[in-house]
């Protein structure tokens, strides 16, 4: 138990950590990657030179010091950040390694305001909040192994099909490649795939959500390729799958992970709104629906920039037209002129909130939606707008944790 003294001192450092908390981290990657390379074979290399994870961690670390007092405020985070470390193969071991370099950044950028009486009270508390975390992860490694179907580590896979969905985005049908039960999993979750990519140093680990309903005898994942743009490089594993990965081949597979699941106790309407391929989450959701909750109240928005990037059209059409639960509304940035044709969207642009309100009954109701970080904020700010409850509003980040409100934790 942290003493009231260190409790004092770690509170008093949040001022600080909202001025300098990314700073701290991304000196603290530098150095923990500097001396223990070998982490890069854990950590996604794009989202560090983005200052995705940087952001993340500081965050995080702000969030802890906040609540020192009352380490259980900030379980629900715990458990989320959890899900990932499962899924990565984050070790009890590796705990002491971030806490090494975490307060040699400390240091590093506070200079002589880190005195030796904050760096040990930092010291300390660092341990009770990695002990959380170790206490966490151990009961959901034992779940995760335990559970019929279940396994530890990375479990081998077949590519047992390939299926284009659109002119960026794949699907990849996974059976294991030793023929035995497959754990179940919850709509909304998503696995880790490892690859060795020639010519690369490390490995490379990617999450993706699983995009198709629980019970099946195979995994799917809808993978989209991250082309070469103005602001990032080209997606190293989405690339090499689109390019290089066929039926036959075999990848490394997590357990099944993730806390943005589908809520099936309910009987609200739901809402599931999808940008890009923020829609692959949506898609197992959505199945799962019309399987398990066939008179439940489903409406799909889903956003893409034309009918040439937009996978699983028909899939979703097919569902609205055979179920009299579910209706489907399609919104296009910029639809080609075979779009306006055929017009084959209900809205040119953005969604927004006056249009959400013209199809969508009542703010009563359970919204979940997933895309790039500025479709979130946009969507976020106009649920609230709206007036819809914060419990009833689900989403998902596709990497790092992030901010949708317009006050970003870190200035």
């Amino acid at each position: 138990m942290l003493s009231p003294k260190t409790i004092e001192i770690i509170k008093s450092t949040v001022p600080v950590l909202e001025d300098h908390g990314k700073a701290i981290t991304t000196r603290f990657y530098e150095s923990m990657l500097t001396n223990h390379p070998e982490l890069l074979n854990i950590f996604n290399h794009a989202n560090q030179k983005q200052g995705r994870q940087q952001t993340a961690l500081a965050n995080a670390v702000y969030a802890a010091a906040a609540n020192i007092d009352n380490l259980e405020a900030i379980l629900p985070a715990v458990i989320q950040i959890a899900h990932k470390h499962i899924s990565l193969g984050v070790k009890p071991e590796h705990y002491p390694i971030v806490g090494k370099y975490l307060l040699i950044a400390i240091k590093d950028v506070l200079g002589n305001a880190a005195t030796d009486e904050i760096i040990q009270a930092w010291k300390e508390a660092y341990q009770a909040i990695a002990d959380v975390f170790i206490s966490v992860e151990a009961e959901m490694y034992q779940q995760a192994e335990r559970q019929e179907g279940g396994w530890a580590g990375f479990r081998k896979f077949i590519v047992v099909k390939k299926v284009k969905e659109s002119d960026v985005i794949t699907s990849f049908y996974l059976k294991p490649e030793d023929g035995q039960a497959i754990a179940s999993f919850l709509p909304g979750q998503y696995i880790s795939m490892k690859i060795g990519i020639p010519g690369e140093k490390y490995t490379h680990i990617r999450q993706y959500s699983l995009s198709d309903s629980p019970g099946k005898d195979y995994y799917r994942i809808s993978v989209k390729r991250e082309d070469e743009s103005a602001d990032k490089p080209a997606g190293i594993v989405s690339t090499y799958l689109h390019k290089h990965v066929q039926e036959g081949d075999v990848l490394q597979i997590s357990v099944p992970a993730g806390d943005f699941v589908l809520d099936m106790e309910k009987e609200l309407p739901i809402v599931l709104i999808s940008g890009g391929v923020g829609l692959t989450p949506m898609i197992s959701m959505l199945n799962t629906l019309a399987e398990v909750q066939p008179e439940r109240e489903v409406t799909f928005i889903h956003a893409a920039i034309n009918s040439t990037v937009h996978a699983m059209r028909e899939h979703v059409t097919r569902l609205a037209t055979e179920r009299g639960n579910v209706r489907s509304f399609v919104c296009y940035e910029k639809p080609t002129e075979e779009d306006r044709a055929a017009r084959n969207y209900d809205k040119e642009g953005y969604i927004d909130l006056e249009w959400l309100q013209t199809i969508v009954p009542s703010p009563r109701a359970d919204f979940y939606f997933c895309g790039p970080i500025p479709f979130m904020k946009t969507i976020y700010g106009a649920l609230k707008q709206w007036g819809v409850a914060e419990e009833a509003i689900h989403f998902e980040f596709f990497g790092p944790k992030g901010e949708l409100s317009d006050r970003s934790v870190l200035k």
